[in-house]
Protein backbone atom coordinates (compact mmCIF):
# COMPACT_ATOMS: atom_id res chain seq x y z
CA UNK A 1 0.00 0.00 0.00
CA UNK A 2 1.69 3.06 -1.29
CA UNK A 3 0.63 5.98 1.22
CA UNK A 4 -1.44 8.90 -0.41
CA UNK A 5 0.65 12.25 -0.39
CA UNK A 6 -2.57 14.52 -0.20
CA UNK A 7 -3.50 12.63 2.99
CA UNK A 8 -2.33 13.71 6.19
CA UNK A 9 -0.11 11.53 8.40
CA UNK A 10 -3.11 10.91 10.83
CA UNK A 11 -5.15 9.77 7.83
CA UNK A 12 -2.67 7.82 6.56
CA UNK A 13 -2.25 5.71 9.83
CA UNK A 14 -5.74 5.56 10.19
CA UNK A 15 -6.03 4.23 6.67
CA UNK A 16 -2.93 1.33 6.96
CA UNK A 17 -4.26 0.37 10.54
CA UNK A 18 -8.06 -0.41 8.69
CA UNK A 19 -6.93 -2.28 5.32
CA UNK A 20 -3.66 -4.15 7.51
CA UNK A 21 -5.46 -5.61 10.36
CA UNK A 22 -8.30 -6.05 7.92
CA UNK A 23 -5.88 -8.37 6.17
CA UNK A 24 -3.51 -9.73 9.19
CA UNK A 25 -4.94 -9.37 11.99
CA UNK A 26 -4.74 -6.52 14.52
CA UNK A 27 -1.04 -8.15 15.66
CA UNK A 28 0.21 -6.18 12.81
CA UNK A 29 3.63 -4.40 14.35
CA UNK A 30 3.73 -0.80 14.49
CA UNK A 31 6.85 -1.04 12.29
CA UNK A 32 4.52 -2.68 9.18
CA UNK A 33 1.87 -0.06 10.28
CA UNK A 34 4.15 2.92 10.09
CA UNK A 35 5.77 1.74 6.46
CA UNK A 36 2.27 1.42 5.16
CA UNK A 37 1.51 4.87 6.05
CA UNK A 38 4.87 6.44 5.04
CA UNK A 39 5.04 7.81 8.58
CA UNK A 40 7.55 7.76 11.43
CA UNK A 41 7.43 5.84 14.53
CA UNK A 42 7.35 9.36 16.43
CA UNK A 43 5.02 10.89 14.59
CA UNK A 44 2.96 8.01 14.87
CA UNK A 45 3.55 8.58 18.77
CA UNK A 46 2.81 12.43 18.63
CA UNK A 47 -0.76 11.71 16.89
CA UNK A 48 -2.13 8.38 18.93
CA UNK A 49 -0.80 7.42 22.46
CA UNK A 50 -0.76 4.03 21.66
CA UNK A 51 -0.98 1.24 18.22
CA UNK A 52 -4.24 0.38 20.58
CA UNK A 53 -5.54 4.03 20.29
CA UNK A 54 -4.66 3.83 16.68
CA UNK A 55 -6.51 0.62 16.11
CA UNK A 56 -9.38 2.11 18.10
CA UNK A 57 -9.34 5.28 16.03
CA UNK A 58 -9.27 3.59 12.67
CA UNK A 59 -12.49 1.13 13.96
CA UNK A 60 -14.51 4.60 14.74
CA UNK A 61 -13.51 5.95 11.53
CA UNK A 62 -14.47 2.84 9.85
CA UNK A 63 -17.97 2.58 11.71
CA UNK A 64 -20.03 4.99 9.24
CA UNK A 65 -19.22 3.14 6.64
CA UNK A 66 -20.63 -0.20 7.95
CA UNK A 67 -23.82 0.92 8.54
CA UNK A 68 -24.06 2.64 5.30
CA UNK A 69 -22.98 -0.43 3.76
CA UNK A 70 -25.60 -2.70 5.78
CA UNK A 71 -28.40 -0.48 7.29
CA UNK A 72 -31.33 1.06 5.13
CA UNK A 73 -31.77 4.45 5.08
CA UNK A 74 -34.57 5.91 7.65
CA UNK A 75 -37.98 6.40 6.59
CA UNK A 76 -37.42 4.27 3.32
CA UNK A 77 -40.73 2.75 3.13
CA UNK A 78 -39.91 -0.56 3.77
CA UNK A 79 -41.86 -3.26 6.32
CA UNK A 80 -39.39 -4.17 8.96
CA UNK A 81 -39.52 -7.29 7.47
CA UNK A 82 -38.08 -6.29 4.77
CA UNK A 83 -35.18 -3.77 6.24
CA UNK A 84 -33.99 -6.81 8.44
CA UNK A 85 -33.54 -9.04 5.19
CA UNK A 86 -31.87 -5.47 3.55
CA UNK A 87 -29.15 -6.10 5.97
CA UNK A 88 -28.87 -10.06 5.26
CA UNK A 89 -28.77 -9.21 1.18
CA UNK A 90 -25.80 -6.74 1.98
CA UNK A 91 -23.89 -9.46 3.56
CA UNK A 92 -24.40 -11.59 1.00
CA UNK A 93 -23.32 -8.90 -1.73
CA UNK A 94 -20.35 -7.44 0.52
CA UNK A 95 -19.44 -11.75 0.70
CA UNK A 96 -19.12 -12.25 -2.72
CA UNK A 97 -16.42 -9.65 -3.09
CA UNK A 98 -12.79 -11.75 -3.15
CA UNK A 99 -11.14 -9.05 -0.10
CA UNK A 100 -14.04 -10.01 2.20
CA UNK A 101 -12.68 -11.68 4.65
CA UNK A 102 -15.76 -11.40 7.38
CA UNK A 103 -16.90 -8.68 9.83
CA UNK A 104 -13.66 -6.49 10.68
CA UNK A 105 -15.61 -5.32 13.86
CA UNK A 106 -16.25 -9.19 14.72
CA UNK A 107 -12.51 -10.15 14.03
CA UNK A 108 -11.27 -7.34 16.45
CA UNK A 109 -13.35 -9.05 19.37
CA UNK A 110 -12.29 -12.32 18.53
CA UNK A 111 -8.71 -11.26 18.28
CA UNK A 112 -8.33 -9.37 21.03
CA UNK A 113 -9.94 -11.26 23.39
CA UNK A 114 -9.66 -8.17 26.05
CA UNK A 115 -13.00 -6.81 26.40
CA UNK A 116 -11.35 -3.99 28.26
CA UNK A 117 -9.04 -2.80 25.22
CA UNK A 118 -9.45 0.35 23.35
CA UNK A 119 -10.57 -1.12 19.80
CA UNK A 120 -12.93 -4.04 21.02
CA UNK A 121 -14.79 -1.56 22.75
CA UNK A 122 -15.13 -0.27 19.72
CA UNK A 123 -16.49 -3.08 18.38
CA UNK A 124 -18.62 -4.03 20.57
CA UNK A 125 -20.44 -0.65 20.32
CA UNK A 126 -20.67 -0.90 16.77
CA UNK A 127 -21.69 -4.46 16.93
CA UNK A 128 -24.25 -3.33 20.01
CA UNK A 129 -25.66 -0.89 18.01
CA UNK A 130 -26.48 -3.27 14.75
CA UNK A 131 -28.66 -5.18 17.67
CA UNK A 132 -30.49 -2.62 18.77
CA UNK A 133 -31.44 -1.72 14.97
CA UNK A 134 -32.48 -5.74 14.63
CA UNK A 135 -34.71 -5.12 17.98
CA UNK A 136 -35.92 -2.12 17.03
CA UNK A 137 -37.19 -3.25 13.57
CA UNK A 138 -38.51 -6.55 15.44
CA UNK A 139 -40.37 -4.52 17.85
CA UNK A 140 -41.71 -2.50 15.10
CA UNK A 141 -42.53 -5.71 13.16
CA UNK A 142 -44.82 -6.81 15.93
CA UNK A 143 -42.29 -9.97 16.67
CA UNK A 144 -43.53 -11.89 19.77
CA UNK A 145 -40.08 -11.41 21.20
CA UNK A 146 -37.80 -8.82 20.09
CA UNK A 147 -35.04 -9.41 22.06
CA UNK A 148 -34.64 -12.89 21.36
CA UNK A 149 -35.02 -11.88 17.84
CA UNK A 150 -32.40 -9.47 17.68
CA UNK A 151 -30.29 -11.59 19.07
CA UNK A 152 -30.45 -14.50 16.82
CA UNK A 153 -29.92 -12.50 13.97
CA UNK A 154 -26.96 -11.15 15.01
CA UNK A 155 -25.71 -14.51 15.81
CA UNK A 156 -26.91 -15.23 12.24
CA UNK A 157 -24.79 -12.16 11.11
CA UNK A 158 -22.09 -12.63 13.04
CA UNK A 159 -21.35 -16.71 12.03
CA UNK A 160 -22.51 -15.73 8.33
CA UNK A 161 -19.74 -13.13 8.55
CA UNK A 162 -17.15 -15.63 9.23
CA UNK A 163 -18.00 -18.66 7.54
CA UNK A 164 -17.73 -16.52 4.09
CA UNK A 165 -14.80 -14.71 5.46
CA UNK A 166 -12.89 -17.77 6.23
CA UNK A 167 -14.09 -19.37 2.86
CA UNK A 168 -16.22 -21.77 4.31
CA UNK A 169 -19.54 -21.12 3.07
CA UNK A 170 -21.14 -19.37 0.05
CA UNK A 171 -24.05 -17.00 1.29
CA UNK A 172 -25.95 -17.05 -1.88
CA UNK A 173 -29.15 -18.73 -1.55
CA UNK A 174 -28.32 -19.75 2.31
CA UNK A 175 -28.67 -16.35 4.29
CA UNK A 176 -31.53 -14.91 3.16
CA UNK A 177 -34.37 -17.94 3.78
CA UNK A 178 -32.81 -18.63 7.40
CA UNK A 179 -33.18 -15.16 8.48
CA UNK A 180 -37.02 -15.58 6.89
CA UNK A 181 -37.29 -18.82 8.85
CA UNK A 182 -36.47 -16.67 11.96
CA UNK A 183 -38.78 -14.07 11.10
CA UNK A 184 -41.68 -16.12 10.21
CA UNK A 185 -41.09 -17.83 13.69
CA UNK A 186 -41.29 -14.58 15.28
CA UNK A 187 -44.03 -13.85 13.63
CA UNK A 188 -42.69 -10.60 11.57
CA UNK A 189 -44.96 -10.92 8.18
Amino acid sequence: MAPETNLSSRERLLEAAATLTYQDGVGIGIEALCKAAGVSKRSMYQLFESKDELLAASLEQRSSAFVAGLLPAAGDGRSPRERILHVFQQVELQAGAPEFQGCRYLAVQIELKDQSHPASQVAHRVKGNLTAFFRTEAIQGGASDPDLLARQLSLVFDGASARAGIGADNLTGLITPTVGTLLDAAGMS
